[in-house]
């Protein structure tokens, strides 16, 4: 069941004009807010009459769902709930609206009669593309009314506002407000307009001098320098495109040595160097500068010689160091190149023509040498990649005369590998030992490597016992491309330290092949460790020694001691009379 309604509706019991009814008397209706409002604006009596109870907007609401329910007295439903939905139908109660609070627009001094400055919009919350909602635009005042009133226009639906009249000048007056009235059925209301008369570029840039005079600068001058003030002025307004000037270098600078940075508040143009100067390139040149505005002419106003200036600018000469090409230089050889192998050269140019003398610096392990007049590079050494991949090393040029100036390069000399260096074990592997006897056969785990690059080894390592002895007792097996077992082939060993020899051999070309050695020891264990008797030790006596120095100590006491005992009798026979050798008297 559907239903409209228009938003006019005032609080209190409205009917709608719609009524449910169940077939039965004693039918008990009631309504459920579906949607859940906070605050629900109908209601239904005992005869099934739907009413509204407050005011309906559709500004905020233009639809409302709700469900008719029917119960007996038990509260039993009679039916399935009937879903009612009332459409708001709208009226003229909103007046139009000013987006915001004034409106600007723009309007150029050259601005023909009849162009668009803008489109005006207002807005009307009412149902929109209806009657209600739909605008008219009137333009009832412009201030201020000079040169004279009526100079703008304004169309009635579209809201395009237009130049009505003739061309504006800015001196005449700068800024215009217009006072627009926007209406629809019943409402009107006052919207502020804005136009502003902006400047059109008619004017050029006029230097102050169109000759600079003469510069004399040494090429060493710093880069950042400024070396001249250049000025011109425009007659447009100030601080806008019209008037702003740019200052370009339109003639002898080919190399783009210099530019020129416009002060923005006094368009003063500093000409300053960008790049360093170079006698030898460039020692006189006349300069051309032309003024310009960012913003283009407007039509049949062109630039003219009043826009351009010029100077003349003199580079002396500086004795300079000479100069390379390039910071660094790069080669690349093998490892093993035969000493005296030309690996490279550097070139530097002197800028006033001079000889220029190479030299190293920095060949700390003494593995090259420089043509001190080409400038190539030789090997003077065998060179290893797995001592230093990357040699790097200064190249000196010098001026073979004058001041001597020199400058430095770098030449980087890349090792690429040979297979040069045979196989050895990964790590230390001392301490190996199997508990004597043996219960039954060991092995142990050993790793290789070596320090070629891994792309020569691969790594693929084979492994083999170095003495055709060793097979009755140990074999060696492969486990992979760097690990290898050693294991025993029997357990009659005895307790003793073995020297196992062991042949490894990379497979790279050409193949390089290395023996090493592994000490395993055979000894009683102690809870799962090798127990070795503690052997003499530097500095520290043995059990024997120390018995025979206690002894000899002893020994020494006594002869002491009976030496004394025996001196003691001596002097007693002696001296009879003697206090010590008197009798004692009781």
């Amino acid at each position: 069941m559907s239903c409209i309604f228009r938003s006019t509706t005032k609080q209190g019991k409205y009917h709608l004009p719609q009524k449910v009814q169940w077939n039965d008397p004693g039918a008990h209706y009631s309504l459920v807010n579906k949607e859940r409002l906070p605050q629900f604006p109908f209601s239904i009596d005992q005869e099934g009459n739907i009413y509204v109870t407050q005011p309906l907007d559709r500004e905020e609401k233009d639809a409302h769902v709700f469900l008719a329910i029917a119960k007996d007295e038990t509260g039993k439903l009679l039916s399935k709930p009937l879903e009612i939905r009332v459409k708001v139908i709208d009226i003229n109660d909103n007046p139009p609206t000013c987006l915001s609070a004034v409106t600007t627009f723009e309007v150029q001094e050259n601005e023909p009669v009849g162009n668009s400055l803008g489109i005006f919009t207002a807005h009307d919350m009412d149902e929109p593309n209806t009657a209600n909602s739909i605008l008219k635009y009137k333009l009832v005042d412009q201030t201020p009314k000079v040169p004279s009133d009526g100079l703008f226009l304004i169309q009635e639906y579209e809201g395009k506002v237009q130049l009505a009249k003739h061309s504006l000048k800015k001196q005449n007056n700068p800024q215009y407000n217009l006072t627009v009235e926007v209406s629809d059925q019943d409402f009107k209301t006052l919207c502020l307009v804005q136009v502003n008369v902006i400047d059109i570029n008619d004017q050029i840039p006029i230097f102050e001098r169109s000759d600079y005079g003469s510069k004399t600068l040494p090429e060493d001058t710093a880069v950042g320098s400024t070396i001249l003030v250049i000025q011109a002025t425009d007659a447009d307004e100030p601080f806008t495109g019209s008037s702003k000037i740019i200052y370009k270098i339109v003639q002898g600078d080919t190399g783009g040595r210099l530019e020129v940075v416009t002060d923005p508040q006094t368009n003063a143009g500093y000409v300053k160097i960008k790049k360093p100067l170079d006698f030898e390139t460039e020692p006189f040149t006349s300069i051309v500068f032309k003024a310009e505005n960012p913003e283009p002419l407007v039509a049949k106003v062109d630039y003219n010689a009043s826009s351009y200036a010029s100077f003349n600018l003199t580079v002396t000469d500086v004795n300079e160091a000479p100069e390379f090409p390039q910071q660094i230089f790069q080669a690349k050889v093998s490892e093993d190149v035969a000493v005296g192998t030309k690996l490279g050269s550097v070139s530097a140019r002197d800028p006033e023509g001079l000889a220029v003398s190479y030299s190293l610096r920095g060949d700390n392990r003494g593995w090259l040498k420089i043509d001190s007049i080409t400038g190539e590079i030789f090997s003077t050494a065998p060179l290893d990649r797995e001592t230093e991949s990357l040699y790097r090393v200064q190249v000196v040029a010098t001026e073979a005369g004058g001041s001597s100036l020199s400058s430095t390069a770098h030449f980087h000399l890349a090792l690429t590998d040979v297979n040069d260096n045979p196989p050895r074990l990964a790590k230390d592997y001392t301490g190996l030992f199997f508990c004597h006897p043996l219960s039954g056969t060991g092995s142990l785990i050993f790793e290789a490597t070596d320090d070629d690059q891994q792309s020569f080894r691969n790594p693929q390592f084979t492994f083999a016992l170095g003495r055709e002895s060793l097979r009755n007792d140990w074999e060696v097996s492969k486990i992979n491309g760097t690990h290898a077992r050693l294991s025993t082939k029997h357990t009659r060993f005895e307790e003793r330290v073995y020297e196992i020899l062991i042949l490894i051999n990379d497979g790279g070309r050409p193949p390089m092949e290395g023996t090493v050695s592994l000490s395993v020891t055979f000894c009683q264990c102690v809870e799962g460790s090798c127990f070795r008797p503690v052997g003499k030790r530097e500095g520290i006596p043995t059990v024997g020694m120390a018995v025979g120095i206690l002894l000899t100590t002893f020994l020494v006491i006594g002869i002491v001691l009976a030496v004394v005992f025996i001196r003691m009798r001596k002097d007693k026979a002696e001296n009879p009379q003697s206090p010590e050798a008197r009798p004692l008297r009781s």
